[in-house]
């Protein structure tokens, strides 16, 4: 187990990404909050989602960047060397055949930070989540 030496919480990982403290209240704060070799991929994503989901709420729901619109419809974190993006099980499994050059398990899928943003893929799931392809 590795302790945070900020906040103290306890994870099995060690340096695990996480929140000390309150979590942010919009997508911009989380945003902010990242490492700086992360942020213009963070955001690269969520104008992705913002353009395919203009409509859709954008809220902080498990410490995640979220848009919902009566549920949650895709949902997107960063992390050391990829940005997790999580539209469900049922639009990675719609999105397989396009999807083989990441990994890619059920509802989540790894966009590696040393590679391109496919932000055309990414909305396309996107509006895919929100009943709009």
């Amino acid at each position: 187990m590795w302790t945070c030496p900020s906040c103290g919480r306890s994870f099995r990982n060690t340096e695990q990404s996480h929140y000390c403290g309150e979590k942010p209240a919009t997508i911009e704060e989380y945003i902010l909050r990242q490492p700086e070799a992360v942020r213009d991929a963070l955001r690269q994503v969520n104008d992705a989602i913002r353009a395919a989901l203009p409509d859709a709420q954008e809220r902080i729901s498990w410490s995640m960047p979220t848009y919902w619109r009566g549920r949650n419809l895709i949902q997107f974190a960063g992390f050391k060397r990829h940005i997790g993006l999580y539209p469900g099980p049922q639009a990675v499994e719609a999105f397989a055949d396009r999807l083989s050059g990441y990994k890619a398990s059920k509802g989540a899928i790894q966009l590696p930070l040393d590679r391109p943003m496919p932000v055309e893929l990414i909305a396309e799931i996107a509006a895919w989540c929100g009943g709009d392809p």
